[in-house]
């Protein structure tokens, strides 16, 4: 049976408050979690960006939970540091962790210095980076020369078993890269995201068997008002397409190319009802695709009623 998680956003919402729901939402009776890894939120009215890795020996010694984070391994981060922080939580916590590898935002990139080349590049140096990490687990001395340098690094402190890398995959064509050398897939779902197009792309070209986790987009609040105002006051600037966004650099650069962005796009890019029953039927459909692990991110900022109402009700419709 597919688990259904809770993803903890670190763009908007302070890393002791996000710790506070994943709690509340293990207690609710969500089953596996996710979180973000951001050096800037994407907007100014979401505020936050708490370092993933320090908050993540936090949660996942609070919780019991599973745990997975959406990570660019190669960038403003180098390949052997995020080897090492996975080894950690491995060597802590056991096969409760699996990484997330993509090839990253310039948001967070273009602040540390590092180019910004382009999706072919960022894919190839990202495949040396898991090549690179996956070396440093089996614990051997490494030398790298390539996209990044790499010069007689090795981990002391290894967990007992590898830890599992998804492919972080928007697209088709990056399903398709990744299925072939990803341990499984981690994608998104919202009502315009081509998900059964990415999955049919994933399962064709090597991943048929692989777990495959999605990231649901959903905004549920009290009234359907609350709930479409939360979803644009908060999500208005990840309605863009990845195509507009891709070289955006700052949170201004966001704020302006969304300026005009209205609920109806907000509607493309995230599934906002108050009806209880639409959200149940809608995870439903993605759970009949064949999910592993489905990721619930509610957009707006009302998460304790989102925690509990969808504990005692939806939860228990999909059979929890």
């Amino acid at each position: 049976m597919a688990l259904i998680g809770y993803h903890a956003s670190h763009e908007q919402f302070a890393p002791a408050e996000l710790l506070s729901w994943v709690a509340s939402a293990e207690q609710a009776g969500f089953e596996t979690a996710m979180c973000s890894d951001h050096l800037h939120p994407w907007s100014r009215a979401q505020g936050q960006s708490g370092h993933a890795w320090t908050w993540l020996g936090a949660a996942m010694a609070r919780t019991s939970l599973p745990f997975g984070v959406v990570n660019a391994p190669v960038g403003r981060y180098h390949p052997i540091v995020i080897a090492q922080a996975v080894a950690t939580l491995g060597c802590m916590f056991g096969n409760r962790f699996w990484l997330g590898a993509g090839s990253g935002e310039a948001l967070n990139e273009h602040a540390a210095g590092v180019a910004w080349p382009a999706k072919s590049r960022r894919n190839a140096r990202l495949r040396e980076a898991v090549d690179v990490m996956r070396a440093l687990w089996r614990g051997e001395c490494v030398s790298h020369e390539g996209s990044f340098t790499v010069r007689d690094a090795q981990l002391f402190s290894r967990p007992a078993h590898t830890p599992p890398i998804y492919v972080a995959a928007l697209t088709p064509d990056t399903a398709r890269w990744g299925a072939g050398w990803a341990d499984g897939l981690i994608t998104i779902g919202t009502p315009a995201a081509p998900l059964a197009d990415i999955l049919a792309a994933f399962r064709s070209a090597g991943g048929a068997g692989k777990p495959v986790h999605l990231q649901v987009k959903l905004s549920y609040a009290a009234t359907e008002a609350l709930a479409r105002d939360g979803a644009l006051e908060q999500w208005r600037c990840n309605a863009l397409t990845a195509r507009a966004t891709e070289e955006l650099r700052t949170i201004r650069d966001f704020e302006h190319a969304a300026r005009d962005i209205g609920i109806e796009q907000v509607q493309d890019a995230v599934h906002i009802s108050a009806d209880l029953e639409v959200h149940a039927d809608t995870l439903a459909r993605y759970l009949a695709m064949g999910i592993d692990g489905i990721h619930l991110h509610n957009v707006n900022r009302w998460q304790a009623d989102f925690i509990d109402v969808f504990g005692r009700h939806v939860l228990p419709a999909l059979g929890r």
